[in-house]
């Protein structure tokens, strides 16, 4: 998944993407703040990550999923969800459907 982020932070930042990752921790050492911030670097995320240590985003999006990709525009609607892996494509088409409406 992390490549296709990559890329579309790379392609679309500019058009007026945004791109926030939240890591909720599955395991204890993901709770761990200096292992979030060395896993961030050794992959090479380059967007902001939120650790989710108390499942509150988890929760305010009724997730049940790793990974998922919300869509969200402008007003703060989701638009789109996108659960696992793969699909990137079509991701890709909805992301610049909405960035050409404005999203």
């Amino acid at each position: 998944m992390i490549p296709s982020v990559r890329e579309w932070d790379q392609k679309y930042r500019d058009e007026g993407l945004v791109i926030i990752g939240v890591h909720t921790p599955e395991f204890k050492y993901e709770r761990e703040l200096a292992n979030v911030q060395q896993a961030v670097d050794d992959l090479g995320v380059t967007w902001p990550v939120a650790l989710d240590n108390d499942w509150a985003a988890w929760r305010a999006y009724s997730n049940r999923y790793w990974p998922a990709m919300y869509l969200i525009d402008k007003r703060g609607d989701i638009r789109h969800l996108k659960i696992g892996e793969g699909g990137y494509a079509h991701t890709e088409a909805i992301i610049q459907a909405l960035l050409a409406e404005g999203m």
